[in-house]
């Protein structure tokens, strides 16, 4: 049973697999754009050239909440939709999802940190290891290459260090990679492949609002000021499209502040420790894999000490609520923990040992309240678009 104690959490925010989606927005983006089979969940109008900007960590309730700074993406909010991320909400499962158009039980890519089974290790699907092969680990065919199969030209646009890793390959196969490492480059250069073939597609990755919130909090000045060089970039983007082409902006997820005094260290806490073989996922969204005959005390104690805090469930209980998807294959249910806990209090559970750098973050996501599951789509079309 999935269980808090002592305050009401806030309502869970289960993603609306199937309907309002990252997953669901690619698969009509490609309907849109006429890819036979794609579903149109979202109803987007077709077109002949999209350009789509992912701002890592631009939450819909981190946005509404800053007008000022963010004047040109706020005039954009009334007429736009909100979408829900998946679980976990992090980038790598995001980045599957948009790449995929499927839900994080099918392309498999279910968290920041998740145990590869067999091995007595963890994964880190940012970071990648060597000796995976991103083909297998994610098996999905991606957006890209269906987009490719009808005819479309498709562009990613994002910092040349990610161009060939293990996680771009995993999410973004079939793609023409363009290196931008300003935000200058990013508006030059998705104009120029937007602009490419008779019917395009063009993704422009911008990743520096989420680094300054988990440096600084997306309380801080620094995130604001951050929002507003996101903010011009959306306009650029929105200036520089041609005829009968379309802009659409969204996220990978948002992001909340977590104080020094949330902070939980499971790796100093005995009980949280016991039975338990690996901790994986973040701090908000924890896998928690347990030794063999374990998993029962390990789910109680996480239970006890933290369910005023966390929704807490077993792999069974997780899958069965839907937190992966409708559907989870076979292949991917030993990538989730034997416990699953996402954060709905102010808390944060760090592992100070195996994870120093990432337990001093201050700004945080993963788990299913809204501001960290929240998104925003807006739309701006060209003339004729």
């Amino acid at each position: 049973m999935i269980e808090t104690a002592g305050a009401v959490p806030p309502p869970l925010v289960l993603p609306r697999y199937g309907s309002t989606t990252l997953a669901d927005f690619s698969t009509s983006l490609l309907a849109a754009l006429r890819v036979p089979g794609e579903p149109n969940a979202l109803g987007l109008e077709t077109l002949d050239r999209v350009c789509v900007l992912l701002v890592d960590g631009l939450g819909q309730e981190q946005l509404r909440a800053h007008p000022e700074e963010a004047p040109y993406l706020s005039s954009l909010l009334d007429d736009g939709q909100v979408l829900t991320v998946g679980f976990p909400a992090t980038t790598a499962t995001s980045l599957a999802s948009l790449g995929t158009g499927r839900p994080p039980g099918v392309h498999g890519m279910l968290g920041y940190q998740v145990a590869i089974p067999g091995a007595g290790r963890l994964m880190n699907n940012l970071r990648w290891d060597s000796e995976i092969d991103p083909l297998t680990w994610q098996p999905q065919p991606t957006v890209y290459e269906r987009a490719a199969g009808a005819g479309l030209t498709a562009a990613y646009v994002a910092p040349g260090e990610f161009a060939g890793s293990g996680l771009t390959v995993a999410t973004a196969r079939g793609v023409r990679y363009v290196p931008a490492d300003s935000v200058g480059e990013c508006v030059a250069r998705a104009g120029v492949a937007l602009r490419d073939g008779e019917r395009s597609f063009v993704v422009v990755y911008y990743g520096d609002l989420d680094a300054t919130g988990h440096r600084n909090g997306c309380r801080s000045a620094a995130w604001r000021y951050q929002l507003g060089h996101v903010d011009r970039l959306a306009e650029q983007l929105a200036d520089g499209l041609s005829a009968g082409a379309a802009l659409y902006v969204t996220a990978d997820h948002g992001m909340v502040d977590v104080a020094p005094e949330g902070r939980v260290d499971a790796q100093a806490v005995p009980e949280l420790q016991e039975g338990v073989a690996l901790l994986g996922g973040e701090a908000r969204a924890r896998h928690v894999y347990a030794r063999q005959g374990a998993a029962a005390d390990v789910l109680a104690a996480w239970q006890e000490l933290l369910g005023d805090r966390m929704w807490i469930a077993s792999r069974q209980e997780a899958v069965a609520a839907g937190w992966f998807g409708s559907r989870v294959d076979d292949v991917m249910l030993p990538r989730i923990g034997d416990v699953v806990a996402a954060a709905h209090g102010p808390v944060a559970v760090t592992a100070s040992r195996t994870e120093p750098a990432e337990s001093q973050l201050v700004g945080l996501h993963g788990s299913m309240t809204a501001d960290e599951q929240l998104v925003p789509l807006l739309r701006v079309a060209a003339p004729g678009g």
